[in-house]
């Protein structure tokens, strides 16, 4: 980013607080009911932060032109800046991300859609809640009036945020008034998907992993759609369950992620939460009637012989430079674990020292220490000293969501683990972890469906870490609490071809426009009274969410892409012979226009613009392609849509595929 000339040494530091007479006058923001979250209006004075500092201001050319003021809230770690586009393209609204685990520094992205969008961009480091986010808000219209010389002007003001970011999203939008206008919650998590949604996915690699690859061809394109083909009764117990959980089936695609194949945590990765709130889970998962530890079954069998709990003797310690242990030398070690993680811990005879980090090479005997090692364990490592190797704990957690039946009613998900009288058929913990980890996340907010503002709510279909029937969970919410209004409120877009975090594979498509679009209609919504496009038709069955294959019938914004392969979704030809591809591309009625198609014959991510005349509601095309080579190939046609029919812009553009399977011979 360049610093203009003129802004060389204009940087300045200058404290801004309340004035005593001010804060005097202002109410502290407070819960609006005993023990429940803080309700933030424009008015209240955070007691938190309430001490905003400018540190800089600073004119910039890149990505836009833009002032840049940054400064922290004192007396905490909270950070901000505010990007400022000229006065010229500003029209009166910001936007502003929120993301648990973020940094203060807007993407180069965020900023020009910002810019090019009208509104000046607020982002703050990440935080749990939304309280220091409405603070950030607050002052930033201050420093907008200033810097626009906007006087008592109203400015508008929408927040968006994903995953963890969609609980702090909804609990912006449900316990504040007068900050924002409107937001934008996408791939949005419930009170139930921590750490449900994880655990529930390691239940299937534990017994799934080896058929993963069969399931998946059966649910690509061309393939026989029949993913439960080839299982054992205990697998189909598995994927039904893990399916009726909302695990989406056509996302075993790429069943490598879908599975945490390449997590070191096998997705277990709260399992220290779940550890610390719920201490006796796994003695009682091991030796109470209603586990799976215990339960006479082929899969509690299969539980049982994953099992690991064994004891192994430290023949040698190795050192490092400084003579502390860094691998030791086992007379034992289990083999064919790896499914899920191990514990290990050290024990002086029979008296446990405490746990020991590090990971085991069955092959060689060699544990090697991880990080987080206490001194006292350190100190007592020695030959002759027991290593216990055990994996109750984890494999214990991978059913851990059958414990976790809510209590609160329309968790439809969970139904299968009840009783004709609506009782849960396993015993059930004494504490939810889930509704507890969303309290936090969320800043004390219970996703009560009771928001202040206009919301569109984005859900991607393949998305298997926020699963998206919570999109629909949570439209019931706001249904329940505002009835009728809520059709002038609110807004469900379901994304296909989209997953949680990205296009890793090249059946998945970049997410992002469509949340751009849906920050633009939201606020021409709420400033305007401009009503979005209609919600995505669909129908949840068994968790899945489905939704109507032409574009009019399942509105939203999304384009459908209709595609064939000599006429159908799948073929075979032999090598040399032309195969000639059609497709038909439509987007929802008055949704957009089509402005761009590329085409990925081979099917490994590689998309070849082909033009197709001016941007339209509707395009036919067709293309011939000869493969030389024999191979089973998936290709693609991409269609991107846009609301203005803008062939040129990078913003808010709108994409989808269609996929058909070709066998070479």
């Amino acid at each position: 980013m360049q610093i203009l000339p003129s802004a060389i040494g204009v940087a300045v530091l200058l404290t801004v607080t309340a004035a005593p007479s001010a804060a005097a006058r202002s109410e502290s923001c407070a819960p609006a009911q005993t023990g429940g979250p803080v309700w933030v209006t424009a008015d209240c004075v955070d007691p938190t932060y309430n001490r905003p500092v400018i540190d800089a201001e600073t004119d910039l050319t890149g990505p836009v032109p833009h002032h840049k003021v940054s400064g922290h809230f004192e007396g905490t770690t909270v950070k901000f800046n505010v990007y400022l586009p000229p006065k010229s393209r500003w029209q009166g609204r910001f936007f502003q991300l929120v993301y648990p685990l973020q940094n203060e520094n807007a993407t180069d992205d965020s900023l020009a859609f910002g810019a090019a969008s009208g509104a000046y961009t607020v982002q703050i480091n990440g935080t749990v809640g939304y309280q220091a986010d409405a603070a950030a808000a607050k002052f930033a219209k201050t420093v907008a009036a200033g810097y626009y010389g906007s006087g008592s002007r109203r400015i508008y003001g929408y927040i968006y945020g994903g995953s963890g970011g969609s609980y702090q999203t909804v609990g912006a939008m449900e316990n504040t008034t007068g900050v924002w206008d409107g937001a934008v919650p996408f791939i949005p998590g419930v009170p139930t998907s921590i750490p449900n949604n994880f655990f529930v996915r390691a239940f299937a690699r534990l017994f799934l992993t080896d058929k993963a690859a069969q399931i998946a061809d059966a649910v690509r394109p061309g393939g026989s759609g029949d993913p439960y083909a080839g299982l054992t009764d205990a697998q189909r117990t598995v994927l039904r369950e893990v399916t009726r959980m909302g695990v989406p089936l056509r996302a075993w695609e790429d069943y490598p992620y879908l599975l945490g194949l390449n997590d070191p945590q096998g997705l277990l990765g709260f399992a220290g939460t779940v550890r610390a709130m719920d201490p006796t889970y796994a003695d009682d998962f091991w030796s109470k009637p209603g586990y799976l530890g215990t339960e006479q079954s082929p899969l509690g069998d299969l539980f049982r012989a994953e099992k690991v709990d064994t004891s192994a003797t430290i023949t040698r310690v190795d050192r490092d430079a400084q003579n502390r242990p860094a691998s030791l030398v086992l007379d034992d070690a289990p083999a064919g674990h790896g499914r899920v993680p191990l514990d290990f811990a050290l024990y002086d005879g029979s008296t446990l020292v405490g746990p020991l980090p590090g990971s085991l090479d069955p092959a060689t005997k060699v544990f090697t220490l991880g990080s987080g090692n206490t001194s006292e364990v350190l100190n007592a490592i020695d030959q002759g000293a027991k290593l216990r190797i055990d994996n109750r704990w984890p494999l214990a957690l991978t059913a851990y969501h059958r414990h976790q039946v809510p209590t609160r009613p329309g968790f439809y998900a969970w139904d299968q683990f009840r009783d004709a009288d609506g009782q849960p058929i396993h015993p059930q913990r004494g504490v939810q972890v889930g509704p507890r980890v969303s309290v936090g996340v969320s800043g004390g907010g219970t996703h009560t469906g009771k928001i202040t503002g206009k919301m569109i709510m984005v859900g991607n279909l393949l998305d298997v870490d926020a699963f998206p029937w919570d999109a629909d969970w949570y439209g019931n919410q706001v249904e329940q609490a505002l009835g009728a209004r809520s059709r002038d409120t609110f807004r469900i877009w379901y994304n296909d071809h989209a997953d949680h975090i990205g296009p890793r594979t090249p059946a998945l498509i970049d997410g992002t426009g469509i949340l751009q679009q849906a920050l633009r209609d939201v606020s021409a919504w709420a400033e305007k009274g401009v009503t979005p496009p209609r919600s995505t038709r669909y129908e949840v069955t068994d968790s899945q969410v489905k939704v109507p294959a032409k574009a009019a019938d399942r509105r939203g914004l999304q384009p459908v892409v209709d595609l064939t392969a000599n006429g159908r979704t799948s073929i075979q030809v032999r090598a040399g012979k032309p195969v000639t591809f059609k497709a038909t591309i439509q987007v929802p009625p008055g949704t957009g226009k089509i402005v761009s198609t590329g085409w990925d014959f081979k099917g490994d991510g590689t998309f070849a613009a082909r033009p197709f005349g001016s941007p339209r509601e509707r395009v036919d095309v067709q293309m011939t392609f000869i493969y030389t080579q024999p191979g089973t190939y998936f290709p693609g046609l991409r269609a991107t849509a846009h609301r203005d029919g803008d062939t040129r812009t990078p913003f808010a553009t709108v994409p989808n595929l269609g996929r058909v399977r070709v066998v070479v011979r």
